[in-house]
């Protein structure tokens, strides 16, 4: 960080260093959910019997996309309420009932954008 001090950035920016480690909780449990968006779209494969091929890879991937997104919005809203003083269980609670309508925008929002790639 003593070197960044050194360097002369434009006016009104700035770097500024957190605490070392302090997202690693976080961004944890934003990856829990890519092995179970790998099964479902794997199980959405299977149920729709259609082989593993470079549009349904381009769709699982797109699925992580979506499932890290979700739980980036998830994960910051319960960080959010834990630091205004709400219990960890509340806190969830809360975070999933507030969040639910903007969770469920995001993916429709990304269903109609990959929609064309999904139908090739």
């Amino acid at each position: 960080m003593r070197t960044l001090g050194l360097i002369d950035l434009p006016t009104g920016t700035s770097v500024s260093g957190g605490k070392p480690h302090s997202n690693r909780r976080s961004a944890a449990l934003i990856m829990v959910n890519l092995p179970f968006a790998l099964i479902c779209g794997l199980f959405g494969l299977w149920l729709t019997r259609q082989y593993l091929s470079v549009p349904a890879s381009v769709g699982i991937i797109a699925l992580f996309g979506v499932a890290v997104g979700n739980g980036i919005i998830l994960v910051s809203t319960i960080n959010g309420l834990r630091q205004a003083g709400c219990e960890s269980e509340e806190a969830i609670r809360q975070g999933c009932l507030v969040r639910l309508r903007p969770v469920m925008m995001t993916k429709l929002a990304t269903l109609l954008g990959l929609l064309p790639v999904a139908m090739a």
